[in-house]
């Protein structure tokens, strides 16, 4: 991942809006949160600290304890074929960058090629490991991973940095074919998008969906300085905003009363 990339998941600064993001469906869900533990885990093998490493393999072993509950490798291919069928019936149509559109469609059929290169057991030699499936059982308990309870990991966080960092880069490798081909699949949903303003009256705003267009990513934008955070809740069928104004982390939130202008994008 670039730097570019692991900047636009970094906090916002005083200046900057903020995007709040709600799945619609499980499988967006999946990719959120497998596109969050991987960008962590990149940034934290970066750092050349046990610490980070440590850090790191948190987000691993995280990645693995997901990838492994369901077939996510055939839904992510599922959904590279049907970008890829959409993006091929709008080269016909009139003011279409044809270009810009041979570029991503390429792009997503080699994440397409390296994924099914990879084939369907491409997490086993993660899952076969030893060495990581004793940490895995060791970080349940709290602080399970001490140096006591786990020698062999304290070994190898005493390792020089550039040796982690190649160890960490090979078991990284083996994730990336999925991870990569989530990334860019969250990039056209997001790009998929269309921004409005809204308002929400009183501080609530209330959504239905057309049935025969399923949405799957809710996208809220406000300014950093509205002091406020959208609470959501729904369905792909509907849902409904109530924004709350953040009073600090003693004091409970309260819903604004005021009328509340934002930015909403429904991505499908």
């Amino acid at each position: 991942m670039a730097a570019e990339e692991l900047r636009e998941h970094a906090p916002a600064t005083e200046n900057e809006t903020l995007v709040f993001e709600q799945p619609l469906s499980e499988r967006m869900r999946t990719f959120l949160r497998l596109d969050f533990l991987y960008t962590q885990a990149l940034y934290h093998n970066e750092v050349a600290s046990q610490w980070g490493s440590r850090a790191a393999m948190s987000c691993l072993l995280d990645v693995l304890t997901i990838s492994t509950r369901s077939d996510i490798r055939s839904d992510v291919l599922k959904e590279l074929e049907r970008h890829i069928t959409q993006l091929n019936e709008y080269q016909s149509r009139p003011g279409v960058d044809v270009n810009r559109l041979k570029a991503i469609t390429s792009n997503l059929s080699r994440l397409r090629a390296d994924l099914m290169n990879a084939g369907s057991t491409f997490l086993q030699p993660l899952r076969e490991s030893e060495f990581l499936s004793a940490i895995k059982h060791r970080s349940a308990i709290p602080g399970g991973t001490c140096e006591f309870d786990l020698p062999d990991y304290y070994y190898w966080l005493s390792q020089p940095a550039d040796v982690r960092a190649q160890n960490f880069n090979e078991w990284m490798s083996l994730l990336r074919p999925l991870c990569d081909a989530i990334s860019e699949l969250l990039w056209l949903t997001r790009q998929n998008g269309r921004a409005r303003q809204e308002t929400a009256k009183g501080g609530t705003f209330n959504i239905t969906f057309d049935r025969d267009t399923p949405i799957q990513l809710l996208r809220i934008s406000l300014p950093k300085s509205a002091g406020l955070y959208p609470e959501i809740s729904g369905s792909h069928y509907r849902c409904s905003l109530r924004f709350l104004t953040w009073n600090g982390i003693t004091t409970r939130p309260t819903q604004s009363e005021q009328d509340v202008p934002f930015i909403l994008s429904c991505c499908t």
